[in-house]
């Protein structure tokens, strides 16, 4: 558990990080990928040849006897929400950082990306529940108290649950936003959840892994826990069948995330413990302005 002090020094760091990476590399990435994907009603005015039928008031145009049509307008605010996984397993890691940090720096990153833009933050944290709601706001202040929440944040429950983070997203997001899920997804039951999310929301998974979660060494008998149910075992890493075993239950995880968000429509992003996220989220913004 870090100290005040140590968290206050955390976030100063962060800050200078994120906002750096926020106006340098992805203001014009962010920007392109996301703006303009709404539009917004702004008034109705006399029909004119040209115009879309399907847009024609009829109230409108009955009550003046002759047709009207809806204008509408691209949404220049977005709402940005950040579905943050903080169940026990994200605190593994066994390179340059655990799957938690790497949550945190992205985290920041989006937050100050979404503020620089003049874009509203919010965030849902979740373990095997909803752990809590930061309702979204604009400007650097809701940055940085996301940031403190993000570094200092603890799960009172034990597992993790995507699909109770999903279903109260759907409940208190009343309008479009562009939702980003930062969890390693070792989970399962939330496709139902997240189609629902994806009809109405622009849903990306950002799926962080550590290379440990693929492959298991061959460093001979080791007892293991659990992080999430706290139940131990041994397990014999030198034996090569166990191995496989471990690694296929790594990829079963993975194709269950992968092709869950593909039938929802929805944008998952790979990414190991180690890798420069940086490229990883640039390459993605392009691929969206395509």
């Amino acid at each position: 558990m870090l100290t005040t002090s140590e968290i206050i020094k955390k976030v100063r760091s962060l800050e200078i990080k994120s906002k750096k990476l926020a106006s340098d590399l992805f203001t014009g990435e962010y920007h392109s990928a996301f703006k303009g994907k709404g539009m917004s009603f702004k008034e109705v005015r006399e029909y004119s040849a040209g115009d879309d039928i399907r847009f024609i008031d009829w109230n409108v145009s009955a009550r003046f006897g002759h047709p009207f049509s809806k204008m509408f307008e691209e949404e220049r605010e977005l709402t940005v929400m950040l579905l943050i996984d903080i169940s026990a397993s994200s605190r593994f890691g066994t390179r340059y950082a655990t799957k938690r940090d790497i949550i945190t720096e992205i985290g920041a990153v989006l937050s100050f990306s979404a503020v620089n833009n003049g874009d509203k933050i919010g965030v849902i944290f979740y373990s095997d529940k909803v752990e809590a709601y930061l309702p979204p706001k604009k400007g650097k202040q809701q940055a940085l108290y996301i940031v403190r929440e993000l570094l200092s944040k603890e799960p009172k429950g034990k597992g993790t649950q995507l699909s109770a983070a999903l279903r109260y997203f759907n409940n208190c997001a009343k309008q479009k936003s562009i939702a980003f899920i930062l969890s390693d997804f070792i989970d399962a039951n939330y496709e139902d959840a997240l189609r629902i999310a994806s009809k109405k929301h622009d849903v990306i998974g950002i799926k962080i892994y550590d290379r440990m979660d693929m492959q298991l060494p061959n460093a001979g008998l080791w007892e293991v826990q659990d992080a999430e149910s706290g139940l131990t075992r041994w397990v014999d890493s030198s034996n090569a069948f166990v191995r496989e075993s471990y690694q296929q239950e790594f990829f079963r995880v993975t194709e269950y995330s992968t092709q869950t968000f593909k039938k929802a429509g929805s944008d998952l992003l790979h990414l190991q413990t180690g890798d420069d996220y940086v490229k990883v989220l640039q390459r993605f913004f392009l691929s969206r302005n395509k």
